[in-house]
């Protein structure tokens, strides 16, 4: 099925932070932007220049973007996703290059199913910004440059 990036990024914001309302929502959509706007590093090299779907559609980034996890059906993938006016409504506002200033330029997030989130991740890379609903926002370090 082919999508255009409206469309996907809709169907990934539903799928990736659909239960973590509108701040949760235009979180999660901020760090896409904010990697398609990284001006170094691994994003950077992927966004060449700002492709937002390049982004969306990094191998290995979003359990959402893949079909099998584990060598098995993955029912919660964006393909299966199907958007409320809401999550279009987040999509055209990041699109715009909107981003929320509680994920400042975070360009990792995760939830950790835990009340804490951990100081750095993926490993130095990035470094705790804030916690929006469950999910923790990272910020890149000067680490993060050299990758």
């Amino acid at each position: 099925m082919a999508l255009d990036t409206r469309e996907l990024f809709a169907r990934l914001i539903k799928c990736e932070a659909g239960g973590e309302g509108d701040d949760g929502m235009r979180a999660v959509a901020s760090v896409i932007i904010n990697r398609a706007q990284s001006p170094n590093g691994e994003f950077a090299r992927v966004s060449n220049g700002g492709d937002v779907r390049a982004i969306i559609t990094q191998p290995c980034q979003f359990v959402c973007l893949k079909e099998t996890v584990g060598g098995e059906y993955n029912p919660q993938n964006v393909y299966n996703i199907t958007p409320d006016d809401v999550h279009y409504e987040i999509a055209d506002w990041a699109l715009s290059g909107n981003t929320a200033s509680s994920v400042g330029n975070s360009i990792f997030f995760f939830n950790p199913y835990s009340p804490t989130c951990p100081r750095n991740f993926p490993s130095n890379v990035g470094i705790i910004y804030n916690r929006v609903g469950d999910h923790c926002f990272y910020a890149p370090t000067n680490a993060y440059a050299n990758t």
